[in-house]
């Protein structure tokens, strides 16, 4: 592999670190913050679902800065703009500010996110195709799933720790300072490879071409369109499912107090993303198709969430908590390295952004709907419907599997490519 690959290797895995590193301080108890700073159920589900509603906003024009100013660019607006929003977050719990304020502080958290997603994965894949990488992508990706992880372990455990000890708003504040630490690193060693930005193209139209190359490169390319259609099902289920899982592992548990319990969730989730990172490889010999490993997933997820919903056992949660995260953790490769292989450099950003984009459409649903059943009901039923929500992407990855895409077979690997939309 040439030096240049490996240093641009090197430099998405000290990003994967840093951001991870940064958001995790507050994973574990994000949702006991929310409902501290005096909200219900209802509201603090419906306050992340506010920052799904920013990440459907701005994924696109983000997207496209990406594409027309450059992906480090967009990296650099992203970190900045999550560290404002992480103290604005701040102060509208020291505040207890009604729903209003949190959404709109929700919605920058989701600008903030949006400069990363696409971007950040565009980069990577335009500068390892420009410097001569012949290797898979699930290799790195799986690579950076055990950076992420072990950042999402230390983080989520730490930060659980520190809320225990002090309050739960000093975790935000390490998030802050950690935000700050990968701005600098960011402006430093990352630099757009393979990838030309057109700094001069007129905005408004910037945004009609690229966002028609986006439809062209997505939803009009069939195998990448039923993958998109599935996400909001996977997506918004998946968000609901880790952050409540933050109050509910507490009231199984018996202690609404114990903030470092709630982080143990974190905890576990990270801990599956470092296994799903290293065994990726192995796994990745098990299937023919990358569809059969997402069908596969789906269908062990229906049956996990059901499971989690059904026990009354505090120690059984945490089992089938780690099985449920480390089918996550294998699905997500798979999934990354199919759609890449079927979507232009030149709107890679933009189309990554819009499947991101159809996740986050699932959030602003799911979340509050299944935060008012957990109001209702219980926690145990909102997870038992949200098994069935996540069953209805199914039929869709299906589809995909029909369409018998070029990057589906697992002997291709040409991930890495630049393929024209179909």
């Amino acid at each position: 592999m040439p030096s240049s690959a490996q240093t641009v290797q090197r430099t998405y895995l000290l990003l994967t670190l840093l951001t991870t590193l940064a958001a995790s301080f507050i994973w574990g108890i994000n949702t006991l913050f929310l409902l501290d700073a005096g909200l219900s159920n209802t509201e603090a589900f419906a306050a992340n679902a506010f920052f799904a509603v920013g990440q459907v906003i701005f994924e696109i024009p983000t997207g496209v800065i990406a594409d027309t100013r450059g992906r480090r660019f967009s990296f650099l607006l992203g970190a900045a703009t999550l560290l404002a929003s992480t103290l604005l977050y701040l102060v509208m719990w020291q505040l207890r500010a009604p729903l209003l304020g949190w959404a709109v502080a929700s919605i920058l958290l989701g600008l903030g996110f949006t400069f990363f997603s696409g971007a950040t994965e565009a980069w990577l894949v335009d500068a390892l195709a420009a410097t001569g990488f012949t290797g898979s992508l699930e290799s790195i990706f799986g690579r950076a799933q055990t950076v992420g992880g072990a950042a999402m372990l230390g983080g989520s455990v730490l930060g659980g720790v520190v809320a225990q000890v002090s309050n739960l708003g000093v975790p935000y504040l390490l998030r802050a300072a950690m935000l700050g630490v990968t701005l600098v690193v960011a402006f430093r060693f990352m630099h757009d490879l393979g990838f030309k930005p057109d700094r001069e193209a007129n905005p408004v139209a910037a945004v009609r071409i690229v966002f028609r190359g986006a439809v062209d490169g997505g939803l009009r390319n069939p195998p990448v369109r039923w993958l998109m259609i599935a996400a909001p099902f996977t997506a918004g289920v998946g968000f609901y499912g880790f952050y409540a899982l933050q109050p509910y592992l507490l009231q199984l548990y018996g202690d609404p107090s114990a903030y470092s319990i709630a982080g143990l969730a974190a905890a576990i989730v990270a801990g599956a993303q470092i296994v799903g990172g290293l065994l990726v490889g192995r796994v990745r010999g098990l299937f023919r198709r990358r569809t059969d490993a997402l069908i596969l997933g789906v269908v062990a997820n229906f049956v996990l969430l059901l499971l989690i919903g059904w026990t009354t056992n505090f120690a059984a949660a945490l089992v089938l908590l780690a099985g449920w995260a480390l089918v996550f953790a294998f699905e997500s490769p798979f999934r990354q390295a199919f759609i890449n292989g079927l979507i232009p450099s030149e709107q890679r950003a933009t189309v990554l952004s819009f499947d991101s984009l159809m996740g986050s459409v699932g959030g602003v649903v799911a979340q509050p709907a299944l935060g008012r059943t957990a109001d209702v009901f219980g926690y145990g039923p909102s997870y038992m419907i949200a098994a069935v929500v996540q069953a209805l992407a199914a039929p869709f990855i299906l589809l995909a599997r029909r369409e018998r895409a070029a990057s589906d077979p697992i002997t291709v690997d040409a991930e890495v490519s630049n393929p024209k939309a179909a």
